[in-house]
């Protein structure tokens, strides 16, 4: 598993300069999980995440896939631990009758308590929520009252780009390079473990796994 340094600028919440890493797949062994990773599931069921080769990846050859069945599949990981600053990923949802959902999640205490943004192929939307205690719920969106995050084109078999960007209570979601929202919450203020997750059916392709501290 590659993991490629580069200094960046990081604008909007976070502007300043940060190191950020990125983690690529591509050194990581096929058909397992890679080093660092932890595999897990909020709720029930059995998550599947695996090293795969994809030649559509961003980053060629790997991807790491989730094609198990669970409440929510999520993967950690293992090797850093953020309060301020970003993750984004690149996901491609490919199948799932009752979801094809890809999402990152910041700030996990374990697999049942963490905050999420995920996007949604069937729904078409992308949603930023809190998981406390195996239980989901979306944020309200800074400015509204209510709702369910905002609808957006999330198409099926393409390569998407979430991101969200965090500092104290304040989180920024962008999709594809473009800023949907803001949200506030002091749910969890702490630094914690970060990764990707899935929900139910969805067979999802992750890609190019970037992270950084403020």
């Amino acid at each position: 598993m590659k993991t490629i340094h580069t200094l960046i600028i990081i604008t909007g919440l976070l502007s300043g300069v940060a190191m950020a890493d990125t983690v690529n797949f591509d050194d990581a062994k096929a058909g397992a999980l890679p080093r660092g990773w932890k595999s897990a599931v909020t709720g029930s069921g059995s998550a599947k995440w695996s090293i795969e080769q994809d030649n559509s990846a961003p980053s060629k050859p790997n991807v790491l896939k989730q094609s198990g069945v669970g409440t929510f599949p999520i993967c950690i990981y293992e090797s850093a631990k953020l309060k301020d600053g970003f993750v984004e990923v690149k996901l491609k949802p490919i199948a799932g009758k009752e979801d094809q959902a890809g999402g990152v999640i910041w700030r996990a205490k374990d697999s049942n308590n963490y905050y999420i943004a995920r996007a949604n192929a069937l729904e078409n939307n992308v949603v930023l929520y809190k998981t406390v205690n195996g239980k989901r719920s979306p944020l309200d969106i800074v400015g509204r009252k209510g709702g369910y995050g905002v609808k957006e084109t999330v198409a099926s078999g393409q390569w998407h780009t979430l991101r969200v960007e965090f500092a104290g209570n304040k989180f920024s979601l962008l999709f594809n390079g473009k800023k949907l929202f803001d949200v506030e919450d002091i749910t969890f203020t702490e630094a914690g473990k970060i990764g990707v997750w899935t929900k139910a059916d969805s067979v999802t392709l992750f890609d190019n796994f970037s992270y950084g501290s403020k």
